[in-house]
C-alpha cells in the first residue's frame, strides 16, 4: 500500500453516532476511491472477559461490513478489532491512513455532551485528518441533514498553518460536484496590530484581511480551476462564524497545530469551539 492509498478508517461501537461515522466514512472511501478500514476498538477488560469481548466485536464488526456492502458493493473493506482505548487505539492507527471518521458520541456519551472524549481526544491528536461526523441530528429532534448543501466551509488563520487545512478542503471541494469552498477568517484590530497590519483605521484592516485570503488562495486556482471560491474576512469571532456556517456545508474544516498535544494544545480554541458546537461534519486537519 502506498501513500496515495492509504484508507479511510471508520470508527464504530455500535452506537447511531458511530453508524453515522460509518455511513460518511464509506462514501468518502468511494468518492476517493480509497479502501475502507473499519476499526472497533476493544477497551481492556480482564483476562477472563477477552474471549467475550472479542466475539462482541467479531458480531458488531460483520454489521458494520454487512452495512457497508449495502451502501457501497464495490468498495474494498476489512475489519481490525484492536485490544487498546478508543482514543490511544486510533492515534496510532492513524499513522497509516489518508483520514479516521469518528461518531460525535459513543455509547459511553452523555445526552448534554455534543461531542464524546474519545472523538475530541482523537480529533486533538491523530496524524492525520479527522473527521467527526456531526450529522445535524440531536437528540432532541432533527434538523436538515448537511448533505443537502454542497458548500465546504474553511476556517482559515492569516498564517503558514493555513496550508494544509486549505490543500484539503479545496480537495474535499473539487471532489463533490456543485461545491463552493467559503473561505472563513475572522480579524479583530488586535490581530491586525499583531500582524503589523492597520491598529486603529477598521477599513485598512478589512481590506488587509482581504489581501490575506487573497494571498493565501493565489497559487491553488490553477490546481483547482473548477473550484469556486467565495472568501469570507469576518470581523469578529470565527469560531462563532464557522458554527453557523456549518449549518448549511457538507463539511466545514479546520486546523490543529501539530506538536502541542503534549502540552493539552492539540485544538486552538476556533477549532475546538467548531469541533464541539457544529452543526455538520468536522474535520480537523494537523498542520
Amino acid at each position: 500500500m502506498t501513500a496515495d492509498d492509504l484508507p479511510v478508517i471508520a470508527a464504530v461501537d455500535g452506537s447511531a453516532h458511530s453508524w453515522e461515522a460509518l455511513t460518511w466514512g464509506a462514501a468518502e472511501a468511494v468518492r476517493t476511491g480509497l479502501p475502507l478500514l473499519i476499526v472497533h476498538v476493544r477497551p481492556p477488560t480482564r483476562r477472563a472477559e477477552e474471549a467475550r469481548g472479542l466475539r462482541e466485536a467479531e458480531e458488531l464488526l460483520a454489521q458494520a461490513v454487512l452495512r457497508t456492502s449495502r451502501l457501497a458493493p464495490e468498495l474494498p473493506t476489512s475489519t481490525l478489532a484492536p485490544l487498546d482505548f478508543p482514543s490511544a487505539a486510533l492515534t496510532s492507527l492513524s499513522r497509516d491512513a489518508s483520514l479516521v471518521v469518528v461518531g460525535s458520541r459513543g455509547l459511553g456519551g452523555f445526552r448534554s455532551l455534543m461531542i464524546g472524549s474519545n472523538s475530541l481526544a482523537t480529533a486533538s491528536m491523530a496524524h492525520c485528518p479527522v473527521v467527526v461526523a456531526h450529522t445535524g441530528r440531536t437528540d432532541e429532534g432533527e434538523v436538515e441533514p448537511s448533505d443537502a448543501f454542497p458548500d465546504v466551509v474553511a476556517g482559515v488563520a492569516a498564517d503558514e498553518s493555513s496550508g494544509a487545512v486549505l490543500d484539503f478542503a479545496y480537495a474535499a471541494a473539487a471532489s463533490r460536484p456543485g461545491a463552493r469552498l467559503r473561505l472563513v477568517h475572522g480579524w479583530t484590530m488586535f490581530s491586525s496590530m499583531l500582524s503589523g497590519g492597520p491598529v486603529f483605521d477598521s477599513d485598512a484592516a478589512a481590506e488587509s484581511a482581504e489581501r490575506v485570503l487573497a494571498e493565501l488562495t493565489a497559487g491553488r486556482r490553477e490546481k483547482f480551476p473548477r473550484v469556486e471560491v467565495v472568501r469570507e474576512p469576518v470581523r469578529g469571532s470565527a469560531s462563532r462564524t464557522l458554527v453557523t456556517a456549518s449549518a448549511t456545508a457538507t463539511l466545514t474544516v479546520v486546523g490543529r497545530r501539530r506538536g502541542g498535544e503534549a502540552l493539552g494544545l492539540g485544538l486552538s480554541p476556533v477549532a475546538q469551539t467548531t469541533v464541539t458546537h457544529a452543526l455538520g461534519p468536522v474535520a480537523v486537519v494537523p498542520t
